[in-house]
């Protein structure tokens, strides 16, 4: 029997268990008698814990019934190991065949999940539509800021090398037949229906839809999205859809942006490598340039920014409640994104070949 007496305070210090040590050698169980004690605070747990720690070491068996109930529940939470659940912490990977079976379960419990995050992003686009969603229209402008003027910059970049690189990889082949001016077609046709779509896709999947995850997956970790569901407020309304409207909205003005700027760059080196003057490229580009190819591919930008904004905000929703899960649901964002637009692009171009579009 361990009696415990007078005022357990911080202010006084924390007692030393080497005297008890000796005498604890000799019992195989330990009991509490605090009937004398006056008041404690956290000092009194601190040097339980030690006690109990050496108590557990040596076999020996400690009775809390005549600790107070407070002490008694501060113990047992110190004492308890939390098994963390996270299923986005990272674990040992286990051999080739359990990953992929681990693969397969995690798309297999996904896709009901997903499939109701498209439908509930409809029924709220819908919803937008008729005047009934609720959310702030302020946040749009903000919004479109970043996805829109913030992005001019590398979009600029990437669809000048690329618009350099069709006229480049065009022109060495229609040199041999002697048919230059054809670039023209090349870089125009291609920048408008496939490439430029696809680029200023790839551009916003890594740049905005990775920003959607982690802005949205940072709310999940900080529990402001179970906020607002308590509060009776959708978070596919009140969140997913300004970002989803946003890029319905801008994909497609960067793709007629990226589009123009890739069509600049087939000319400068249609004019500065192979003597083709600025009127011969402009003329032959009207010539061959359709009201069908704009639209091809202002459909396909159309679809684009949908898959990123979806993929995105759906990442950050499915995000765990740790630092890491942010991460993790960022690079998911962008790697699903991609899919999305790839996948999509074979599907769109195999359609309207089909079609004869």
């Amino acid at each position: 029997m361990l009696q415990l007496t007078g005022e357990w305070l911080l202010q006084r210090g924390i007692p030393s268990i080497q005297p008890l040590l000796e005498q604890l050698s000799d019992y195989r169980s330990l009991h509490f008698n605090t009937q004398s004690m006056g008041h404690w605070d956290s000092s009194l747990t601190a040097f339980l814990l030690q006690l109990q720690r050496y108590c557990l070491a040596n076999g020996v068996s400690v009775n809390y019934q005549g600790l107070p109930s407070g002490v008694q529940r501060l113990l047992t939470l110190a004492m308890t190991t939390h098994q963390r659940d996270d299923p986005n912490l990272n674990t040992a990977p286990g051999s080739l065949l359990n990953q992929v079976g681990e693969s397969t379960l995690n798309l297999w419990y996904d896709a009901p999940q997903t499939l109701r995050f498209i439908g509930g992003s409809a029924v709220a686009l819908a919803n937008t539509v008729r005047g009934r969603a609720h959310f702030r229209r302020e946040d749009i402008g903000l919004l479109l800021q970043d996805a829109g003027p913030r992005a001019l910059p590398i979009v600029s970049l990437i669809s000048f090398l690329v618009g350099m690189i069709l006229a480049y990889m065009g022109a060495s082949q229609l040199a041999l037949f002697g048919a230059e001016i054809y670039i023209a077609d090349l870089v125009g046709i291609g920048m408008v229906r496939e490439v430029g779509a696809l680029m200023t896709a790839i551009i916003i999947a890594g740049r905005t839809g990775a920003s959607y995850a982690a802005e949205i997956g940072t709310m999940q970790v900080n529990e402001e999205i179970d906020a607002l569901r308590t509060l009776g407020i959708s978070p596919i309304e009140y969140l997913v859809l300004p970002r989803l409207i946003t890029l319905i909205i801008m994909v497609p003005l960067l793709t007629l942006y990226a589009d123009l700027v890739g069509i600049l760059a087939g000319m400068m080196v249609a004019v500065t490598a192979f003597n083709i003057s600025v009127f011969e490229y402009y003329v032959q580009t009207l010539h061959i340039m359709d009201i069908n190819h704009i639209l091809v591919g202002l459909s396909k930008a159309l679809v684009y920014g949908i898959c990123i904004a979806i993929a995105g905000c759906l990442r950050g929703i499915q995000c765990g409640r740790s630092a890491a899960a942010v991460g993790q649901a960022t690079t998911s964002a962008v790697v699903t994104s991609i899919i999305y637009v790839v996948v999509s692009a074979s599907v769109m171009t195999v359609l309207y070949q089909k079609l004869g579009i």
